[in-house]
């Protein structure tokens, strides 16, 4: 007999304000991170008036894990510290690594329009927060996509889709955290049960339409939580777009104040004095 994941709990995000005014669904962040772990926060942001969204990020610092922005409608300049500057379009990703600091810009490249999205803040291994920064930018093109023979599209940012029959590499993987992030597009009447490594958490985050997960309908908006064995089944009845997002989890003790995620508070209190002294990103 099959063995499916269990539902930990389904919940909807909350309405939140970041960055200079921008406005944006919180999915994941706050108390009880060590339930999502390694993922920290989780932000959806989708508006088409330019009061939400046009003032943007301005520039601001992080330290100890990885942010991955992931657009699906818009434009956004990124800046950093380091001279990069990449434009991120539709159907691209932003992959940064922040480690021992940087600091950043990220500013809309449009006056009017859709600006639609995702961020994910994905943490660092405790040897690896004070290491060296980096940041890649992934024009669509760049994304390994494809459609099954069931017309399920797949987007396979991060880690691996395997349905059993197709297989589609990502395009990152991380060997501590192995995480995957894939959007999935499943047309009506649609099935799918992708495969998973046991040990993962995993979460599915319905941003259009409906599903059933392992026999649940869960609601547009909703965040699915999943237990770390078994399989997971998707089922649509009308047309659906879901984020699949696992990860091996660090165990590792998470504190975070604002854009700085350590293991102590100490570390903490570093991160600020080093920010405070301009040595955060020495």
């Amino acid at each position: 007999m099959t063995q499916l994941r269990s539902i930990l709990a389904i919940q909807p995000g909350q309405a939140a304000s970041d960055g200079a005014g921008v406005r944006l669904t919180r999915v994941i962040g706050g108390p009880g991170l060590e339930r999502f772990d390694p993922f920290l926060m989780l932000d959806e942001f989708g508006s088409d008036n330019p009061d939400d969204y046009i003032a943007g990020f301005p520039p601001h610092p992080h330290r100890g894990f990885e942010t991955i922005t992931y657009m699906i409608e818009g434009r956004m300049r990124h800046e950093d510290h380091m001279g990069n500057v990449g434009l991120l379009q539709s159907g691209g990703v932003q992959w940064m690594t922040a480690a021992r600091g940087v600091i950043h810009s990220e500013m809309p490249e449009q006056e009017e329009g859709v600006m639609r999205g995702f961020q994910l803040w994905l943490n660092l291994p405790a040897r690896d927060k004070l290491g060296d920064p980096g940041y890649r930018d992934f024009a669509p093109a760049e994304i390994p996509r494809l459609t099954t023979s069931s017309g399920i599209g797949v987007v396979a940012i991060a880690g691996r889709f395997d349905d059993g029959q197709e297989q589609l590499e990502g395009a990152v993987q991380r060997p501590h955290t192995e995480p995957y992030l894939l959007d999935l597009h499943l047309p009506a009447e649609a099935s799918l049960s992708p495969c998973l490594p046991e040990g993962h958490r995993v979460m599915l985050y319905v941003y259009e339409g409906e599903l059933e997960v392992n026999g649940e309908p869960v609601g547009q908006s909703r965040l699915v939580r999943l237990s770390d064995q078994g399989e997971l089944q998707l089922a649509s009845g009308g047309a659906a777009k879901v984020l699949l997002i696992a990860g091996k989890p660090l165990g590792e003790p998470i504190v975070q104040y604002g854009p700085f995620v350590m293991n102590s508070r100490e570390e903490i209190e570093q991160a600020l004095r080093d920010f405070r002294d301009d040595r955060l990103t020495a």
